[in-house]
C-alpha cells in the first residue's frame, strides 16, 4: 500500500506574526512546528505501512524552510519526502494551496491512499484536504477516528460526528482527514533520526508539478482575507446573588433595556 500524507508546518502559536500589508501570515524566519493534527496522519500512515508493507511519502507545500519538517517526518519512518516550494504559492488562499497539492499528487501517481490532519492550527478551515480530494476527483472520508478495515481495493472507516459516529465504506484510492482519537503518535528512533539527516528531500517548483500559474498565490485565491484587527475588550458582565425567580426578572430587565 502506498500511502501519501500531506502535512504543514505551522508557526509555533507562540509566534505568530501578520504581514500588514498582505494580511497573510509571516512564515520566513518564524519559529515552526509540524502541524499538531498531522502528527495523527503521520502516524496512522506509518502504522498501515507496518501492516500491509508499500511505502509512505511525506508531502509538503512552503517556504524552504519547511525541509526541517519533512526531515522530521523521515525520522518517524516515512520512506520520501517532497517540498513542494515557490514564490509563486505566496497567499495561498485553501483552495490555491489544495490546487498546488494535487499537482503534485498527480506527478506522484502512484497511491492508494491520501492521508491528512483534520485542520491545521493556523488556520482552522478544515478544507484543504477535502480541496485536493476534489480537485483529484478522489472519494473522501473526513474526521476518521479509526479505520476499521483496508481489503480488497476498499475500506471502511469509522467517522466521528457531533452526534456520534458513522461507519462508512469506500473505494481506494481515496481521501482521509484524521482526528486525533485515532492514535497516540510515536516517537522518533535513533536510527531514524540518522537516517533523516542523510535523506534526500526532493523539491519541486509550480514548473516541475504543472501548475497552472493563475491558479496560485494570491491572485489565484478566490478568497482574500480583507483586514484583520484585535477585538475590542468585553466590558465586564454582572452576577445576579437574588434568589432565582428575582434572578431571571432582574436578567428580563437587563435584556429589555439592550433592545
Amino acid at each position: 500500500m502506498n500511502i501519501i500524507v500531506c502535512i504543514k508546518q505551522v508557526p509555533d502559536t507562540t509566534d505568530v506574526r501578520i504581514n500588514p500589508e498582505t494580511n497573510t501570515l509571516v512564515r520566513e524566519g518564524v519559529k515552526s512546528i509540524i502541524n499538531p493534527f498531522d502528527a495523527y496522519a503521520i502516524e496512522e500512515s506509518i502504522c498501515l505501512k507496518e501492516k500491509f508493507g508499500g511505502k509512505v511519502i511525506v508531502l509538503t507545500m512552503g517556504p524552504p524552510q519547511a525541509e526541517t519538517a519533512l526531515r522530521e517526518v523521515i525520522a518517524l519512518g516515512a520512506d520520501e519526502a517532497i517540498l513542494v516550494s515557490d514564490r509563486a504559492f505566496a497567499g495561498s488562499d485553501t483552495w490555491a494551496t489544495s490546487y498546488a497539492l494535487s499537482c503534485a499528487i498527480k506527478k506522484i501517481k502512484d497511491y492508494d491512499l491520501i492521508i491528512c490532519g483534520k485542520q491545521a492550527s493556523d488556520g482552522d478551515t478544515a478544507q484543504v484536504g477535502p480541496g485536493i480530494a476534489a480537485h483529484l476527483d478522489l472519494p473522501q472520508v473526513t474526521y476518521v477516528k479509526k479505520i476499521e478495515e483496508i481489503k480488497d481495493a476498499s475500506g471502511r472507516f469509522e467517522r466521528m460526528t457531533e452526534e456520534g459516529f458513522e461507519i462508512i465504506e469506500s473505494p481506494l484510492p481515496l481521501l482521509i482527514t484524521v482526528v486525533k482519537e485515532i492514535n497516540v503518535p510515536r516517537p522518533p528512533s535513533l536510527r531514524g533520526m540518522m537516517r533523516s539527516k542523510k535523506a534526500e528531500i526532493i523539491t519541486w517548483n509550480a514548473t516541475d508539478i504543472g501548475a497552472n500559474p493563475a491558479n496560485l498565490g494570491l491572485n489565484g485565491s478566490p478568497t482574500q482575507v480583507v483586514k484583520i484587527f484585535t477585538p475590542s475588550r468585553r466590558k465586564g458582565g454582572k452576577i445576579f446573588n437574588e434568589s432565582v425567580d428575582e434572578a431571571v426578572e432582574q436578567i428580563a430587565k437587563e435584556l429589555k433595556g439592550l433592545i
